[in-house]
């Protein structure tokens, strides 16, 4: 039903009894016919069709747009990587970068003997002299006694999980000057292999799903050599000063 006059913009207001009369004289109008109605403003005609509305009449305008609201947007994190690389990637030759490390060791940490096997081979395949401990007690002191520029962790090594892990914990509060020199795998059916978000989240270099272990020495041919390239320069940098 019309609501302003089209031609003053005038505000119409109509009684109850002038609405009535009005919706009924709509609804006797023929095809094509109007109802004569005068501005009570500026008196000048509207002929109303039969859905209320004055001939020629603008539509009204939309309402603006309501501003976003902050509180309402949701930081959605980059999605995870794709896997398909490693169909193609199992059988290339393995090559790596040793310019940032001197004698590469790796410590694998992990419960199951049949993982800690298979994690141990696919580091020696690399290049590393692998070596495990069974407590977390014991790794904590090989680090202190030894420069591992690989460790391995699973998540299931202590009860309790990355929150109430004794080595995990360690890893995270190590100070930096030797931290950067450590590439900090850790391993768990939570999980997204290579997802790099998860990664930062939980201050390592690279995540592996449990699902994924079969597909290990893959992976790192994958993530090592890029780590490498990217942290190589800087640790050269570093030693040339006499900086460890």
């Amino acid at each position: 039903m019309i609501s302003n006059c089209p031609h003053c913009q005038g505000a119409l207001k109509f009684s109850t009894a002038q609405l009535g009369k009005i919706e009924q004289a709509l609804k006797a109008l023929k095809p094509g016919q109007r109802l004569p109605l005068k501005c009570p403003h500026c008196a000048k005609p509207m002929n109303l069709d039969a859905a209320g509305n004055a001939e020629g009449a603008a539509a009204p305008a939309a309402p603006p747009p309501k501003p976003p609201d902050p509180a309402a947007e949701v930081i959605k994190p980059p999605p995870p990587p794709n896997m398909d690389w490693l169909k193609s990637q199992k059988n290339e030759e393995m090559q790596f970068n040793d310019s940032a490390r001197d004698v590469p060791m790796a410590l694998v940490l992990h419960s199951d003997d049949n993982m800690r096997h298979l994690i141990k081979s696919a580091m020696e395949a690399l290049g590393y002299q692998a070596s495990s401990v069974e407590t977390p007690e014991e790794a904590v002191h090989e680090t202190l006694s030894v420069s591992y520029a690989c460790i391995i962790y699973h998540t299931g090594f202590e009860p309790g999980g990355l929150k109430n892990s004794t080595f995990h914990n360690y890893m995270r509060k190590m100070p930096m000057s030797r931290r950067r020199y450590t590439f900090y795998i850790l391993i768990g059916p939570e999980f997204i292999s290579l997802y790099d978000i998860q990664a930062l989240a939980n201050s390592a270099n690279l995540v592996v799903a449990e699902k994924d272990m079969k597909d290990f020495q893959p992976i790192l041919h994958k993530a090592i050599p890029y780590y490498e390239q990217l942290f190589g320069p800087l640790l050269e940098q570093l030693a040339d000063f006499g900086k460890k």
